[in-house]
């Protein structure tokens, strides 16, 4: 058997399956886990066979690598992997790359690449997208760090990526904590689009009252089409046939209505409000998620605070047809909202990113992989400053024309009681992006009429700050 040069810490399920990957590309490859028993049970079972070898010690793993060594890390983001990196560091040597592939806060990706580099190691934070499956047959990769550890594992990730018909699903993303940046930004537009396709849900079934059949039926009419098809309206369509074996009800309705998350959604949020980008429709999804966690309070108040609704009495095939096109014009916003918020980012970190090859690598093995992100990367590629995607030629004039079924859809789930706050944040970022004047005028006003915080003139040029003595005019 061949040595391996590649060896994987971390044998949970995403581990598992990355290892599997590899090895099933032409790779032999090293396992090891904190619990031996773990690394038993995968040997007897799902790596039976094939060309794995397995250690039972972080010195026996690191010994059995051939150098220079590649170290897919995959434990919980956090203190457990810088635990991890100090326990090799001592047992590495110059030219060898340890990879973090789980949820790091890129933050954190940016001091272990800096810590790691003055020794002489490599480190890349590479963001895994496409879930268990993905990570078995072809994720979508993020590598970010040090540039030449990344041509290291090139001849390895280009072949464990997905495939598309314009090359594997992973490019390098850039220096330092690039990598996972851009996978925490992908996991926002990520909670966008489910919280969007949530509130559709809502809408088919709570103003419609459609079942479960017939909603399944409606999201495989939208995945047939262009503007909607992708992975996440796929397995949506499938959710809505389980039956659940206990009780005999669709599985979806016996789930209960509250939501978790593991941080990444909170961190886009925070890093736009630090970056100054507006991404509403991915702070609507956070939290949507978050006051669905309060379970016991809204059954409580739904006893109290009883909505006055109207209802239903248009034409159900026409309010579908609104509810796709409403759904199409609040994903772009997302979509919209997320490659401003990384466009700003790789000027303020000095990434250099190129967001025409972030498009591409997320056209396969993805969770938020969709029809249309092929002309995402066409718009970027034809203008790669350009300021907004809603401004390409690509989605400009087929939002304008859905604008109408648009503002519908809201009016009516506003007369139904039927929350829809993706929606209604995708909306208004479209209209306060479109509107030449906005009445920030008057909070401007308000701030120098009590902080005396100054103010720009529409008659000066800009950047020439006023103040006014309010109680004196």
């Amino acid at each position: 058997m061949t040595q391996p040069s590649f060896g994987v810490i971390g044998l949970a399920v995403m581990g598992e399956n990355l290892a599997l990957n590899v090895e099933s590309r032409g790779f032999p490859i090293a396992v090891y886990n904190r619990t031996g028993e773990k690394t038993k049970t995968f040997m007897a079972e799902r790596a039976q066979g094939k060309n794995v070898t397995a250690t039972y010690s972080i010195e026996e793993f690191v010994g059995a690598l051939a150098r220079p060594r590649k170290i897919l890390v995959m434990v919980k983001a956090g203190k457990p992997v810088d635990a991890v990196i100090q326990q090799l560091k001592p047992l590495l040597e110059p030219g060898d790359t340890i990879v973090d592939g789980g949820n790091s806060l890129y933050e954190d990706t940016e001091r272990r690449t800096t810590e790691l580099e003055g020794s002489g190691l490599g480190f890349v934070g590479m963001g895994v997208s496409g879930g268990e499956e993905g990570a078995l047959h072809g994720p979508s990769l993020m590598p970010g760090g040090t540039k030449q550890s990344y041509r290291d594992l090139e001849s390895i990730v280009t072949k464990i990526a997905a495939q598309v018909d314009d090359g594997p699903c992973v490019t390098y993303i850039g220096p330092g904590g690039a990598g996972h940046y851009v996978k925490m930004v992908h996991n926002g537009i990520e909670y966008g689009d489910m919280q969007l396709i949530a509130e559709a849900y809502d809408l088919l079934k709570n103003v419609l009252g459609l079942s479960n059949i017939q909603i399944a039926d409606v999201f495989k009419e939208w995945n047939a089409t262009e503007e909607l098809n992708s992975f996440l309206i796929e397995i949506t369509a499938d959710i809505f046939t389980k039956i659940d074996p206990e009780t005999g009800k669709g599985l979806v309705d016996v789930i209960l209505d509250s939501a978790g998350q593991k941080g990444t959604g909170r961190w886009t949020v925070v890093t736009s409000l630090e970056l100054g980008v507006p991404i509403p429709t991915i702070y609507a999804a956070v939290n949507a998620r978050v006051i669905s966690s309060f379970k016991d309070e809204r059954v409580a108040a739904a006893k109290k605070l009883p909505s006055a609704v109207e209802p239903f009495g248009g034409n159900v095939q026409a309010f579908v047809d609104k509810v796709r096109d409403a759904l199409y014009c609040s994903k772009m916003c997302s979509y919209a909202q997320g490659m401003a918020l990384l466009s700003k980012a790789s000027d303020e970190f000095g990434y250099n990113l190129k967001l025409d090859e972030i498009a591409r690598i997320w056209k396969g093995g993805c969770i938020i992989q969709a029809g249309f992100l092929g002309k995402i990367q066409s718009a970027f590629i034809d203008n790669p400053k350009l300021a907004n995607l809603l401004l390409s030629p690509e989605f400009k004039q087929s939002i304008l024309d859905r604008q109408s079924a648009w503002r519908e859809v809201l009016a009516t789930s506003n007369k139904m009681g039927v929350p829809v706050p993706a929606f209604s944040a995708s909306l208004d970022y479209f209209d306060s992006y479109r509107r030449a004047r906005l009445p920030q005028n008057l909070t401007q006003a308000q701030r120098d009429y009590f902080g005396a915080h100054t103010y720009e003139r529409t008659d000066q040029p800009r950047g020439e700050f006023f103040h006014s003595e309010w109680m004196k005019m």
